[in-house]
């Protein structure tokens, strides 16, 4: 009896085929998602760069900019000719600018003439083009235009500002990461020991050399490895998204690199102070909001002085006047003087405002400069801490694992037991967590420091990789 198959369930291989072709959309859509999930891995360059492209605080700081400008505009357009044109066409009719009246009489009665002040009815059109020049007003307009100036080159610094803090973030960040990765990975390695030691404590109790307490103490020290394994993992997910939110862009990322670098020592106090006195883009931003300030107390002061300005206009008009028609052109020029000599103290109020501002930046600025010198002072501690501690685990991490293999040999001839073992691979586990935060605390503090000076993205050396 012969069985028939479906052309495409039968197991020729003409089916088989058919049925890879059904399913080869559904495939390549699944490598699709698959590919995407993964992570964008970015070196420290990168992440940089991107910063500078996609951060938010960049972005509002850049908006900042171009309202300053706008402002600018605004300021200096007071010192330009103001000029409008204008065009005007009505009609009227009054019937009391034509009235008549009786005279005689005569003979054949009284006569009517009208005495015609004015026609009834009066048509005016007229186009002319007007302009109004200040001429003076007592440094008003000058000082406008200076004060903008100032905010242009705040709105620069301000920039600085956010840039450069910015950077500090994200290097921290992506220093962050690399520190969850290399967490992750000790704790990783340290369950991989235990559960080795599990298997060979597990085959020693089958061989008869140890006890069913070995082999308990083995489990055990897995199960308690597996929380930091677990934990270290999340880590290294929540270090992630730290660094895509200060990156500013939606898609996942990844840090590539090594904490391990070559250890510099701080600079001299004296020499990095003087150049975050000259660098540090928040005294740039101080000087510039006191420049505008001061600049203010002019502007004020002028509000009530006499103000003079050079008004003049030229155009064509056309009259109606009943039946007859002019036209013509016409223009004018004249000086007009203001003079507002009394405005109920406002501008007493606006100039003592002004002058309480510049004083209170003068002293935001002194502030600023004891604050810039107290974080110069901690970045340069917190970069020999960590150089110090560099340098003092280096040797440490070699010997625990020196340290190790010692008690494995030991405990594989039966003169260590399983508690040397462990004490060896905690140490090293601890060496190793120790070392690779005290990378990281001296990457940050380098970076930290480059930021104190003001330096940040701007004549720093090259990024570490």
């Amino acid at each position: 009896m012969k069985r028939h198959f479906s052309p495409i369930c039968g197991p020729g291989p003409a089916a088989i085929v058919r049925l890879l072709v059904l399913l080869c959309p559904a495939i390549l859509l699944a490598s699709q998602a698959f590919a995407s999930d993964q992570p964008r891995t970015l070196t420290l360059d990168d992440a940089l760069q991107i910063t500078l492209e996609h951060n938010r605080d960049i972005q509002k700081a850049v908006e900042n900019k171009k309202r300053i400008m706008g402002f600018y505009v605004e300021q200096r357009a007071a010192a330009l000719p103001q000029l409008t044109a204008t065009g005007t066409g009505a009609r009227s009719w009054d019937t009391a600018q034509a009235q008549s009246e009786s005279i005689g009489p005569f003979a054949f009665g009284p006569i009517t003439i009208p005495a015609i002040v004015f026609p009834p009815n009066v048509d005016q059109r007229a186009v002319g083009v007007g302009l109004t020049q200040p001429l003076f007003t007592w440094g008003q307009v000058g000082a406008a235009i200076k004060a903008a100036k100032f905010g242009i080159a705040s709105a620069d610094d301000q920039l600085r500002v956010f840039r450069q803090a910015a950077l500090r973030d994200v290097s921290a960040a992506f220093y962050d990461v690399l520190l969850a990765k290399e967490a992750y990975a000790i704790a990783l390695q340290n369950l991989r020991q235990k559960e080795a030691h599990a298997d060979e404590a597990q085959r020693r109790f089958s061989a008869g050399v140890a006890t069913e307490y070995d082999v308990l103490a083995a489990r055990v020290a897995v199960d308690n490895a597996l929380p930091d394994v677990v934990r270290t993992e999340n880590l290294v997910r929540t270090s992630r998204e730290q660094l895509r939110f200060i990156l500013g862009i939606p898609e996942e990322v990844d840090a590539a690199g090594r904490l391990e670098t070559p250890v510099e020592g701080p600079p001299a106090y004296d020499e990095t102070l003087d150049v975050a006195y000259r660098r540090r883009p928040e005294l740039a931003d101080l000087k510039n909001r006191l420049g505008t300030a001061t600049e203010l107390v002019t502007v004020y002061k002028a509000g009530n002085k006499p103000h003079l300005d050079l008004q003049m206009a030229g155009g064509y008009k056309e009259l109606t006047l009943g039946h007859t028609e002019y036209d013509g052109k016409t223009w004018s020029v004249g000086v007009a003087l203001t003079f507002p000599f009394f405005d109920g103290f406002r501008t007493d109020g606006k100039v003592a405002q002004a002058k309480s501002d510049v004083s209170s930046l003068k002293i935001e600025e002194a502030k600023t400069l004891d604050a810039i010198a107290l974080q110069i002072r901690d970045s340069l501690n917190k970069v020999r801490e960590s150089v110090g501690i560099v340098q003092g685990l280096s040797g440490t991490v070699s010997q625990a694992e020196r340290l190790l293999q010692m008690a494995g040999k030991g405990y594989e001839y039966g003169v260590k037991t399983h508690l040397d073992v462990e004490d060896a691979e905690l140490n090293l586990t601890q060496a190793k967590g120790s070392l690779a935060q005290a990378w990281r605390d001296y990457l940050v503090a380098r970076v930290t420091l480059t930021w104190a000076m003001g330096i940040l993205g701007e004549d720093q050396p090259p990024a570490h990789k």
